[in-house]
C-alpha cells in the first residue's frame, strides 16, 4: 500500500462516492435530493480532509483501492475544522438534516471506546475490480499498520454482505445500533496475525 497525496484526491473520492453510493449509513445522513450524488461526493472529500488532517490515507499498489484512517487521539478543533463543518452541513447534510445527524454521531460516540485506536473510517475498492482480491490485501495491509502502532482497529458498518469478510480478519461485533438500519461496530485487537 502508498500513501495517498493531495493528487490522489479526485481519485480516492471518486473511489468511494462511486462504492458508497448506496450505502444505508451515508445515504442516512446524506440529504435525499437531486443533488445526492453530489452531496455524497461532498461528504468523501471532507473524510478526505478529515484524514489528511488527523489521520492516514492508503491506496493500493495499482491505486484501484483506497482506505481512510483517523487517529480519533489526534483530532482537534480548529478554524479549519469548523469552516470543513459547516461546508459538511450546507453541501451535504442540508440544514434540515442537521439534529438528525448530531443524534446519530451522539449515539456512536457513545457507543465507541475511548481508547486510543486505529478507525478505518472508509474502505473502497472500484467497483469493476471488486472480488479480485485487491481489497482483502489492502485490508490485510491496515492491519499490519495497525500491529505496528500497537493499536486496535475499529470501525462501522451497515453493509450486512461485508461482515463475514470483516470477521476472517479477526473482526468481531461488540455492538449493533439500530437506526433506520442496522450499523455494526467492529473491533480488531492489536497484535493479532
Amino acid at each position: 500500500m502508498i500513501n495517498a497525496n493531495p493528487n490522489d484526491r479526485a481519485l480516492v473520492v471518486n473511489l468511494l462516492a462511486e462504492s458508497f453510493d448506496d450505502n444505508q449509513s451515508v445515504n442516512y445522513i446524506v440529504k435525499q435530493d437531486s443533488k445526492r450524488v453530489q452531496r455524497i461526493r461532498v461528504l468523501m472529500d471532507y473524510s478526505f480532509e478529515i484524514c489528511s488532517l488527523f489521520g492516514a490515507i492508503y491506496l493500493s499498489n495499482d491505486k484501484k483501492a483506497c482506505a481512510l484512517i483517523v487517529f480519533p487521539d489526534q483530532k482537534r478543533t480548529t478554524l479549519k475544522s469548523i469552516l470543513m463543518d459547516l461546508k459538511l452541513i450546507f453541501f451535504c447534510v442540508g440544514l434540515g438534516g442537521i439534529q438528525k445527524t448530531l443524534r446519530r454521531e451522539g449515539l456512536i460516540k457513545k457507543i465507541q471506546t475511548k481508547e486510543k485506536m486505529y478507525y478505518l473510517w472508509f474502505i473502497s475498492v472500484d467497483k469493476s475490480n471488486q472480488h479480485s482480491g485487491i481489497g482483502s490485501k489492502l485490508l490485510q495491509e491496515i492491519i499490519e499498520d495497525g500491529n505496528s502502532k500497537n493499536l486496535p482497529i475499529y470501525l462501522e458498518t451497515s453493509t450486512l454482505k461485508n461482515l463475514p469478510w470483516y470477521e476472517r480478519f479477526g473482526f468481531k461485533i461488540y455492538h449493533e445500533l439500530k437506526l433506520s438500519y442496522a450499523l455494526f461496530f467492529l473491533k480488531r485487537d492489536a497484535g493479532k496475525l
